[in-house]
């Protein structure tokens, strides 16, 4: 599904290469079909806001959008795990899902990466696809919140995943994050008790359960074979998440 790859392009710190790109990811998500109209509007006004501002000027946007506060972090564990025990393990089931479809990231790159998240899914069909998007679908949905008041384009691409998901976000869940601090990026006492605040936990481990995110659970599932059935190697393929205009190419990184 190459929506994803123009997604995930979206979702990258701006260069040179992605700003050349951008009419072919426009096109990518035109020609696709799979959001709502609304979202492919939102998407195209993203779109032309990075086709008409300076490099530099993009770029600052990003860091102080996604680098600077916990709120708006990129990596998906961070807003379900924090600093707990178990976003290690989340780590590890999710990289070895990708080992598993024949992928090998690099080793200084984290797995809950969105982009490179995103990416991943590009690779597959639709139906294993779809509903992996749709386990972080509460995290999309106040990402989108928070950059919505931001007065941020970005809130396009989470609103267009979320409605790709077409799932309802679990509400207890939604409520968690909603709650979780959301300081400005120049608010650096706010950012300091942010970083010191406490992970967020969602409940108690129930029937034995580790405690771990739906998520992370699924990705466990999908990594065991059927009963009986023998699981082949899958060919490895290095996969490195590139923020350029090759993401954009069909295949699966080299």
């Amino acid at each position: 599904m190459r929506i994803f790859k123009a997604f995930s392009a979206l979702l990258s710190y701006p260069t040179e290469d992605i700003v050349a790109a951008l009419d072919e990811i426009g096109a990518t998500i035109e020609n696709e079909r799979l959001i709502p109209a609304a979202e492919s509007v939102a998407l195209r006004q993203l779109i032309d806001d990075l086709r008409g501002r300076d490099l530099y000027d993009l770029q600052e946007s990003y860091v102080l959008l996604f680098d600077r506060t916990r709120a708006l972090s990129l990596h998906l564990f961070e807003h379900v795990h924090g600093e707990s025990r178990d976003r290690g393990q989340a780590m590890v089931d999710l990289r070895a899902l990708y080992e598993s479809k024949g992928l090998v990231g690099a080793d200084n790159e984290l797995p809950d990466f969105t982009p490179l998240f995103l990416e991943f899914l590009s690779t597959l069909d639709p139906a294993e696809a779809l509903p992996l998007l749709a386990d972080p679908a509460h995290v999309f949905t106040v990402l989108a919140e928070r950059l919505h008041k931001r007065c941020s384009l970005y809130e396009a691409v989470f609103r267009a995943m979320a409605a790709m998901a077409q799932v309802q976000p679990d509400a207890a869940l939604l409520a968690v994050l909603r709650n979780e601090p959301d300081p400005a990026p120049d608010d650096f006492e706010a950012l300091d008790q942010a970083y010191e605040d406490a992970p967020v936990d969602f409940g108690a481990p129930a029937d034995g359960d580790c405690g771990h995110d739906s998520l992370a659970a699924k990705l466990r599932q999908a990594r065991r074979p059927a009963p009986g059935v023998v699981q082949s190697a899958a060919p490895r393929t290095t996969f490195t998440h590139s923020p350029s205009h090759h993401a954009m190419e069909d295949g699966r990184h080299g």
